[in-house]
């Protein structure tokens, strides 16, 4: 018997617009893959956010291209993988919806989860729930709504004109932990100097990607100034990105639509803290199917920034809960969801 691959495509719904430096949308696009073995279904999800490049055309050509009856089984991960990754370059959402699949068939026969597959406990974290950039009296809105859905730590997106206002508005309200994502949008290293040490004093915990992606020199001047830890997003995607990057920031931020899937991102968290480094575990605008799996990594990072199920309207799984601030995986096999009727 060989593995079979299916797909479709599906269109997330955010419940407010998402905006962050550079572009604004209402839903996000993912193709939903599925691998089945034995009678047994292995569920992954690709997301296109605009910055990857990809698309639901880019994807199902992709995925077109995949010819599974060389494999015998879903146990050689390491050949299937590789396979995968060679097929082309880039296309990492499309190869990392595949990794989620099979992972999630693989757990499921062997009747276990991907935290222990992978000899990691499977702990409930605090997540932060991100504000997208909108008016200052909008993010505030937004920051109302994260404290009526039970979160207790933020992540702010910056990166406009009026960073300092918006800061200024939302701790009114807001006194937990929080974070803050310029999503590249910041233009001088003094001035962005001057804010992260406003931010210190405000209690902000980390700083994600202020510069643009392939602009390390900036990163590495503030990384070496910064009183707060600063993170690398957009400008490391995978395993290989690590050591290009290292000297010029604190850590990274490690999603599984960059890095290919969860094998990758297993193998990043380990470099990273092979060098000392800081961990964030993110994700894109995903549903419950991709931010599970992630999820069950959680308990090796240092932050946890997986919300995207409780930014949308229409998930199409049931996954990782909300209970009392932290990230409850359901505790069923595989990476942890089960399909909507």
């Amino acid at each position: 018997m060989s593995i079979s691959l299916s797909y479709y495509p599906f269109q997330l719904q955010f419940t407010h617009p998402f905006t962050v430096s550079g572009n604004s949308r209402t839903n996000t696009p993912i193709i939903i893959i599925q691998l089945e073995f034995e009678g047994v279904t292995g569920y992954g999800e690709c997301t296109m956010p605009p910055y990857l490049g990809e698309s639901q055309e880019t994807v199902i050509n992709f995925l077109n291209g995949i010819d599974l009856k060389q494999f015998d089984s879903p146990f050689e991960i390491d050949s299937l993988l590789h396979y995968i990754d060679e097929l082309q370059e880039d296309n990492n959402a499309a190869k990392a919806g595949f990794d989620i699949a099979l992972h999630d068939l693989i757990c499921k026969l062997k009747a276990t989860t991907v935290a222990n597959y992978y000899n990691t406990p499977r702990s409930d974290k605090q997540s932060s729930f991100t504000i997208g950039i909108d008016m200052p009296a909008k993010m505030v809105e937004k920051t109302i709504d994260a404290m009526e859905l039970g979160f207790k730590v933020l992540k702010v997106k910056l990166g406009s004109d009026n960073d300092q206002e918006i800061m200024k508005r939302i701790l009114e309200v807001w006194n937990g932990p929080f974070s803050i994502d310029a999503n590249q949008g910041w233009k001088t290293k003094e001035s962005a100097l001057d804010f992260v040490h406003y931010l210190k004093d405000e209690g902000a915990s980390f700083v994600e990607q202020p510069f643009s992606k392939d602009d390390l020199s900036m990163s590495a001047w503030l990384t070496e100034r910064s009183p707060l830890p600063i993170i690398a997003d957009e400008s490391c995607k995978r395993l290989f990105d690590i050591d290009r990057i290292a000297s010029s920031f604190h850590g990274i931020n490690v999603k599984l639509m960059k890095s290919t899937g969860l094998r990758e991102a297993y193998q990043m968290i380990g470099e990273a803290r092979k060098r000392k480094m800081k961990v964030v575990t993110g994700c894109m605008a995903e549903s419950s199917c991709a931010v599970t799996a992630m999820a069950n990594f959680a308990s090796l990072a240092d932050w946890v920034d997986l919300d995207g199920p409780f930014l949308i309207t229409n998930d199409p799984f049931d996954g990782v809960q909300l209970i009392d601030g932290k990230l409850k995986i359901p505790e069923i096999n595989g990476i942890g969801v089960a399909r909507k009727v």
